[in-house]
């Protein structure tokens, strides 16, 4: 008789288990059905949503019913999406999105020439992930210009010093070739010296120095030899970085067009799930509770 009654708990309590399941399915299924995508980023994250945009803790504890729909993310940040990226467009209006996968989207940013790939934007989540490296030439770009320069002004300047060294080389051939037949004509004065044996070392010695400053001279001209090469490589060098500042430069004038400064362009991305859930809040067609 006990056993039949405990078997009895455990069916009631696995019933009610499986009850709060269906319970959260066919609530999401509804969300899905009434167009309701505030109920449905509820539904995937209860505890986000009662603390940034209700500010409130969740009256409940979560037990997880949101992993039931974990495998089926993509079609849902698919469905998402729609919503979610035409109020992007007014906030944002200079990112642009691919969806180069079911639910993935890559962002862009603006639509000009040499545009750069941006990162890409978690719908689920309504997060921005920013690749990090882009985004820190941003951000530096933005504190360079207190100090009057570009991101790139310091690589432009120590290239272009390296490529105005190149063009001396080039320039001083005649120089050099004319301290080549000196020092030649001192090294065979120097060979024909019939020196003591005291004062062999110092014959010696300036020879090497001779050798040397001949061996100095040589290698500046195999530099020269190159150097046109090696300046046309750095002018690409900073062909390359320029249209990189100008990139930025457009950037940069996009996000003071729409939020004034970078710091407040920051406080937009950090509030945006809640900012966004909020907008949607008049839209929704009412509080639907979940019993977990």
């Amino acid at each position: 008789m006990e056993n039949q009654e405990q078997q009895a708990n455990a069916a009631d309590a696995l019933t009610q288990v499986i009850a709060g399941k269906l319970d959260y399915l066919s609530t999401m299924q509804a969300a899905v059905q009434h167009g309701d995508d505030r109920k449905i980023y509820e539904l995937l994250d209860q505890v986000r949503y009662y603390q940034e945009v209700k500010k409130t803790r969740a009256n409940r504890s979560v037990n997880h019913l949101a992993e039931l729909v974990d495998n089926i993310h993509p079609q849902i940040s698919h469905y998402l999406s729609d919503n979610l990226i035409d109020y992007l467009g007014h906030i944002y209006p200079f990112f642009y999105y691919e969806e180069f996968t079911t639910g993935m989207f890559h962002i862009y940013f603006g639509n000009w020439w040499d545009r750069r790939l941006f990162g890409d934007l978690d719908v689920i989540n309504v997060r921005f992930e920013f690749d990090k490296t882009e985004y820190q030439k941003l951000r530096d770009s933005f504190g360079l210009e207190g100090q009057g320069q570009r991101l790139n002004t310091s690589k432009i300047e120590a290239i272009s010093a390296e490529s105005e060294k190149l063009q001396e080389l080039v320039d001083a051939q005649t120089t050099r070739d004319n301290e080549k037949t000196k020092l030649r004509d001192q090294l065979k004065e120097n060979s024909g010296k019939s020196s003591m044996p005291w004062e062999s070392g110092k014959v010696k010695g300036e020879r090497q120095d001779i050798i040397d400053q001949l061996t100095q001279l040589a290698d500046e001209d195999e530099k020269a030899l190159n150097a046109h090469k090696l300046i046309k490589e750095n002018d690409d060098k900073i062909l390359v970085l320029s249209k990189e500042d100008t990139i930025l430069n457009y950037e940069k004038q996009s996000i003071r067009d729409a939020f004034d400064d970078f710091e407040h362009f920051e406080a937009h991305n950090a509030s945006l799930y809640a900012d966004y859930l909020n907008s949607l809040l008049g839209k929704s067609e009412g509080e639907v509770t979940v019993d977990d």
